[in-house]
């Protein structure tokens, strides 16, 4: 398979691919077809799936098909959506006569865009460190600033529309990416779930579907990667720095951790010493579900903090590095210290003792998310996937 992937991946093999697409996209437009992917094909989620999911359930009337990573197929199988597998002799027809592509990361770099097709690049989250263009330097394998920086805009270049969730966002996003296309500010359609399905009985479903105790509070820890910690090209490593054991220790009786690891990370972690209390959902399709039926978020740079706010519920920030990822990784958009929607604490220690005052405390919640929830948040009122089609889909007939 390695030596296969290799093969597929040669500079030889690309220019290929790039000259049969764009012969095939020379075959006539297919009118009202849309191509979706979420991460790389590997993942049925984010704001393709809530977009590709108001179409079905709205009857709009497109044909709509996913990009699918082969060795992801298991998680399209028996959904009843129509799915082809990258790169396979279908996809490479589909992809060239589409008339729309809707996508949360970066396309493979070979692909180019065909004349009648609008791509429509949804991104994947409200900015807090620092993106492309705005970058000082690259701590990822296999690149380096000049190239990642060229690379980044020959692919922004190919965008018709892109999706951004506030304005804090679109003033970032136009200068990060170097990008001149539209910019449309409608909220972002994969938090609709947190509003319209904010009640008891779904949040009971997903706990019953994921295993979480309804007699215990729960916690969700989602932590980021570290761009200088990897294995190769995608797989980053991650050591936990939290002590789970303590905190076993001292909160067991009444809370469970959910893991959430970023999708970059290739860690596999054995947590059966736990006895329960830690439950790894790092596997599970949709991160969106595993907010709703968590009381409490913990997180340290990762962007699932801005959408966590919108259900208004307690955020701690453990940020153990926080002199490194600020100040030689990354840099960030904001003044985390100062701007953060809930504390930023360093130890184990101090992130239970968080966890116990803001379990007492509500008001303290409300005085850290009552400013931020109204500059980023504004626009989460469970219609930002019918302002796409109104402002997208529909504006372009």
């Amino acid at each position: 398979m390695k030596i296969l992937r290799r093969i597929v991946n040669s500079k030889h093999t690309l220019r290929i691919f790039r000259l049969i697409f764009k012969l095939l996209s020379l075959l006539p437009k297919k009118s009202n077809t849309i191509i979706f992917e979420s991460f790389h094909g590997k993942q049925y989620s984010d704001n393709p799936r809530a977009i590709y999911e108001y179409i079905i359930n709205n009857d709009l009337g497109y044909k709509v098909y996913w990009s699918v990573d082969r060795r992801y197929e298991h998680v399209f199988e028996g959904r009843g959506v129509l799915y082809l597998k990258r790169f396979s002799l279908k996809w490479f027809i589909l992809m060239a006569r589409a008339e729309y592509w809707v996508v949360n990361t970066r396309l493979p770099l070979w692909l180019p865009k065909p004349n009648h097709t609008k791509y429509v690049q949804t991104w994947h989250g409200t900015p807090l460190k620092r993106l492309a263009m705005d970058m000082e330097d690259v701590h990822m394998p296999n690149t380096n600033i000049e190239k990642y920086k060229r690379n980044f805009l020959k692919e922004s270049s190919k965008w018709d529309y892109l999706l951004s969730p506030n304005q804090y966002s679109t003033n970032i996003f136009k200068r990060a990416f170097g990008f001149h296309g539209e910019v449309v500010e409608t909220g972002y359609p994969r938090n609709d779930f947190l509003t319209n399905s904010n009640e008891l009985n779904t949040i009971n479903e997903i706990k019953s579907k994921c295993g979480v105790p309804n007699d215990k509070k729960v916690i969700l820890y989602a932590p980021t990667w570290r761009d200088n910690q990897y294995y190769s090209v995608g797989r980053y490593k991650f050591k936990l720095e939290l002590d789970l054991k303590q905190m076993e220790q001292e909160l067991g009786d009444d809370y469970v951790i959910i893991l959430r690891l970023h999708y970059l990370i290739a860690e596999q972690m054995d947590l059966s010493e736990y006895n329960q209390f830690i439950i790894n959902l790092s596997n599970h399709e949709d991160i969106r579900e595993l907010y709703l039926i968590s009381d409490m978020l913990i997180t340290d740079y990762s962007s699932v903090f801005f959408d966590y706010a919108i259900l208004k519920r307690p955020i701690i920030f453990f940020t153990y590095d926080l002199e490194e990822y600020q100040d030689v990784l990354r840099g960030f958009y904001l003044d985390l210290e100062e701007d953060a929607p809930g504390p930023v604490v360093r130890t184990t220690e101090q992130v239970i003792q968080e966890i116990i005052e803001l379990s007492h405390n509500p008001a303290k919640t409300d005085h850290y998310l009552s400013d931020f929830h109204h500059r980023f948040c504004y626009l989460e009122d469970g219609n930002a996937s019918k302002r796409v089609i109104e402002s997208v889909l529909n504006n372009e007939k």
